[in-house]
């Protein structure tokens, strides 16, 4: 293979390698002349010993091909890493039929197809490096020698194409994007969003624009937007926000229904509007949905931004330090690097985790590019003015629409709520460090999709956890790395301690706050836990520990371990009080600092640059938070266990296991009813609140229009003036297009029996198939008993858990190949949108009980009793049926493979809808004959 180059004639040789795509029975080889074979798997293994292979998506097709990544002598080439170094955030599905439709090669109809379609891939790919032309090329050059020099197997026909640098650079050229990427721009404050409503007609006359002249009528979609639009109402008393409840079917469009008067609001009173998701996949959906909004990408880019955690972004001062850590190595991660440093230039905005960043790069690429530990140096960080993600918050105070995700907007107005001193918890860390986020955005309105999630997500963001990793984690934030020379782990005294100039006062409360954190857990506590503890913290979770052994009830290996809190082992109370004392002195320590650094801030006001000032803020904010918040919850909870529990709170002690080993011991602090303390510091503060989804009312038989449910699970029962609620029933018409088939002779427990069934249900759908579990291992257990056979009759398997690809890529693999299966777990079954014939069947491996956690028995009694277990079951069951119909003439089958699966749930599926119990053989001929419809 060869290729014709620039003007200057130059051809560029394809490296010679044999081209392989797996098959049930082994793989289809063809060589660079064209010589197809069918390998068996032996034979594969003695092929990749002498030559080199060219495969798509190294981690998946070589557990497909039964190789060992470590094992192939002569190499393997993944055409990933070249489409990734040629064409940087430039997403495609890691399949050869998609990368086929990418550059415009004729689409694969068969498995040698596929192999031919790879060996066309390089040839397209390198032909587009030839014809690069400067300056992209002059960095390229670098970069593919940089990674060359590591062992990058792609680098010699990479740098044939792109021709070699005109001069040798140190070590750390091609990969210094930090040196290139554009800095911030420095803008004048934003003034005050105005309050101007948004008119109901106008809400429907903008949303007429988006879906466009030619779209089918929907009179609902409509209805919906202007019922929106009260939220976007201007607020007439403090503390008393416009509310929203509106429940909107499936197929009636409430994403468009909403960014209609969203858009209209943002655009009128010139402030952002916060579009918050519970999934990743929603947050992508809505992203792409705001293309109707502005098709021009710079405009698109300009008005809207997608927002998450920090620990979603490429941080660039890790990134410099990984790079100086491999530079110049062999066989290290100096190729992930460069792939990264590709990406990074070309990054809408430096999200490596479900951004743009494919996450087939994920293996290739060194762990700690985040910043995941709260080691931020902020603006004290040299990169501070390229920093990605202090450009996506300076870009959501002047964006119209943020799209963003329930954790990071619960978490940052906690902090908001919290430092104030009115939440009596500490919330989740992580996503809100240190005023990156809500703190000054000046947001006022804000729409929560996925509604019927907001209790889990404030069940998560407003919990307190004093654990070892927790506990280990401050104070490696206080002390740094303290001799580790692996990780950055800067300590308080680097970040700061030139920002307390000739302060002896913050100085000894500098000195204090380090010396009270070596009461916290250290390096290597893990295994002193189980019999030689250090200090006082450590002392209490060995005993933490020592109790849950002795009183959890038994578990399966692997899993996590929980027990009561009272009556306490021996010693525990002692070691709760000294533990106590010790934490006293720490958060006494970082509240006198942060005070210390504000009066400076009073004192020396007219001296003080802004750059040192945003340091000082920052710093003291960060010390507030862990002062003010972090300790002092781990003191309240210790407390407890004395003065005995809150009947506001659950509390409990629990050891993390994974993989069979301990990870994390500690006492956990959950709210009885997380919606109270959502209500209190996100709804309440708001002006204005619309909160929607498919599936926010329970519908019980015995109350079918049950907006009660939906308050308890949103929080509107704690607010001074009860939501407005809206209801609009889906336009499908599923009585007609879906059929509930309820398997009676499955035994649940019995893995071959229910590994059958899937492999047969599969079989009569042709593919399309979706199946759900509600555990891992039965996941696990269920794909291996069904890839061979499935995809011996042409059916391709895709497992979460399982293949090495991210659950949103997996989608949309499942999405792309019409008569693929997909097994996945509950985040397959949430905000997932697959239309059409690619999903039309549904197999559920058994009824989704709630886990009987210390929690859960909690709110069990707290909410009902059984009645609560059955709510969260038909929630469940009327997001998975949910996922069946997408379009008009979608059909679909439901089949729930628990013959115990009780009547009084079936009101989860929609009025009219069959149901029916039958056994295996049966199930089998209702979905082969009810689909044959949609089929032809």
């Amino acid at each position: 293979m060869s290729i014709a180059a620039n003007g200057e004639g130059r051809r560029v040789a394809a490296p010679d390698a044999l081209a392989l795509v797996a098959t049930p029975t082994g793989a289809i080889g063809v060589d660079s002349d064209g010589q197809i074979d069918a390998l068996t798997h032996a034979q594969i293994a003695k092929t990749i010993g002498q030559q080199m292979i060219l495969i798509c998506h190294a981690r998946a097709s070589l557990r497909r091909l039964k190789i060992n990544p470590l094992a192939p002598a002569a190499g393997v080439l993944d055409v990933l890493e070249l489409y990734a170094f040629v064409r940087p955030a430039r997403f495609v599905l890691p399949t050869e039929r998609a990368l086929a439709q990418a550059l415009d090669l004729p689409p694969p109809q068969s498995v040698e197809d596929r192999a031919i379609t790879l060996l066309r891939a390089v040839d397209a790919l390198l032909a587009e490096l030839v014809a690069m032309s400067d300056p992209e090329a002059g960095f390229a050059r670098r970069t593919a020698l940089a990674m060359m020099r590591s062992g990058w197997l792609w680098g010699a026909s990479v740098l044939t194409a792109l021709g070699m640098p005109e001069r040798m650079e140190g070590p750390r050229a091609g990969y210094d994007i930090w040196n290139r990427i554009p800095e911030i721009e420095e803008r004048a404050p934003i003034p005050p969003p105005g309050t101007e409503p948004v008119p109901p007609d106008q809400a429907r006359d903008r949303l007429a624009q988006l879906v466009g002249q030619d779209a089918e009528s929907r009179p609902a979609q409509s209805d919906f937007a202007a019922i929106s639009a009260q939220a976007f109402a201007p607020r007439d008393d403090i503390s008393k926000p416009h509310v929203v409840l509106a429940e909107a079917g499936t197929g009636i469009g409430k994403t468009l229904g909403y960014v209609a008067p969203a858009s209209l609001w943002a655009e009128i009173n010139k402030g952002p509007v916060w579009l918050s998701t519970y999934t990743k996949n929603l947050q992508r959906q809505i992203d792409r949905e705001l293309e109707r909004l502005y098709p021009d990408p710079a405009d698109k880019a300009r008005h809207t931004v997608v927002r998450k955690g920090r620990e979603n972004y490429l941080c660039l001062l890790n990134f410099e330090e990984a790079v100086s850590r491999s530079a110049g190595s062999a066989g290290d991660a100096g190729p992930g690097l460069g792939l990264i440093a590709r990406w990074a230039m070309a990054s809408r905005d430096g999200d490596m985790i479900g951004g743009d960043l494919p996450a087939w790069i994920g293996p290739n690429v060194p762990a700690g590019l985040t910043d995941r530990r709260g080691e931020c140096l902020h603006s004290a960080c040299p990169h501070v003015r390229k920093c990605f993600i202090e450009k996506a918050v300076r870009k959501s105070r002047r964006a119209r629409l943020v799209v963003a995700n329930h954790a990071l907007v619960m978490i940052q107005a906690a902090i908001e709520y919290g430092l104030s001193g009115d939440l009596p918890a500490e919330p989740k860390a992580g996503d809100g460090e240190d005023g990156q986020g809500l703190s000054g955005d000046q947001v006022t309105r804000v729409v929560f999709d996925e509604g019927h999630q907001l209790f889990d997500a404030a069940d998560g963001a407003f919990s307190a956890h004093l654990t070892g990793l927790e506990a280990f984690d401050l104070r490696r934030w206080i002390r740094g790395a303290e001799g580790d020379r692996r990780t950055r782990g800067r300590g308080l005294r680097e970040r700061i301690g030139d920002l307390m100039a000739d302060e002896s006062d913050c100085a000894r409360h500098l000195d204090n706050a380090l010396s009270a954190a070596a009461a916290l857990p250290g390096a290597g506590w893990v295994e002193r836990l189980a019999g030689s503890p250090r200090g006082p913290v450590e002392t209490l979770l060995h005993l933490i520990r020592q109790q849950v052994l002795a009183r959890a009830p038994k578990a399966e290996t692997g899993h996590d371990l929980e027990a009561p809190l009272s009556p306490p082992v021996p010693g525990l109370l002692e070691a709760a009080r000294s533990a106590v004392q010790s934490l006293g002195q720490l958060g006494a320590a970082l509240t006198a600092l942060s005070a210390g650094l504000r009066a400076r801030l009073a004192d020396e006001a007219a001296d003080l640059d802004s750059q040192t000032r945003l340091r000082i803020e920052g710093a003291c904010r960060s010390l507030d938070r862990r002062g003010r918040m972090t300790v002092p919850a781990w003191i309240e909870m210790l407390r407890a266990l004395d003065k005995g529990a809150d009947p506001d709170f659950v509390d409990w002690i629990g050891i993390s296991r994974q993989d069979g080993r301990e990870v994390d011991v500690g006492l956990h602090r959950h709210w009885l009813d997380p919606t109270v303390p959502f209500a209190k510091a996100v709804m309440a503060p708001a002006h204005g609140v619309l909160v929607t989804s498919a599936t926010l009312r329970d519908r019980a038989p015995s109350e079918p229009d049950d907006w009660r449910s939906a308050e308890v699970r949103t929080g509107g029962q704690h607010l001074i003036v009860p939501p407005r609620r809206a209801g609009f029933a889906s336009p499908f018409d599923y009585p007609a297009h879906t059929k509930v088939l309820i398997v009676t002779d499955v035994r649940r427990d019995n893995a071959d029996e229910v590994g059958a069934a899937y492999r047969e249900l599969f079989r009569a759908s042709g593919g399309g198939a979706l199946g759900l579990f509600t555990a891992i291992r039965r996941l696990k257990l269920v794909h291996n008993r069904i890839l061979a056979p499935l995809e011996a009759d042409g059916l391709t398997l895709f497992a979460q858990h399982v293949d090495p690809i991210d659950t949103g890529t997996l989608v949309d693999m499942f999405r792309a190949e019409t008569d693929s299966c997909l097994l996945g777990t509950d985040a397959v079954r949430d905000g997932v949108d697959v239309p059409g014939r690619s999903l039309r069947l549904i197999v559920f491996d058994r009824v989704p009980w709630p886990t009987p956690t210390l929690l859960h028995k909690a709110r069990r009694e707290a909410f009902g009793g059984p009645a609560y277990d059955d709510m969260i079951v038909r929630l469940k069951l009327k997001q998975a049926f949910g996922r069946l119909l997408r379009k008009a003439d979608d059909r679909g089958v439901f089949v729930m493979l628990d013959a115990m699966l009780p009547s009084r749930l079936l009101s989860a599926f929609p009025p009219g809808v069959e149901v029916a119990r039958v056994g295996l053989t049966e199930a089998l001929d209702r979905t082969r004959n009810f689909l044959i419809t949609q089929q032809a």
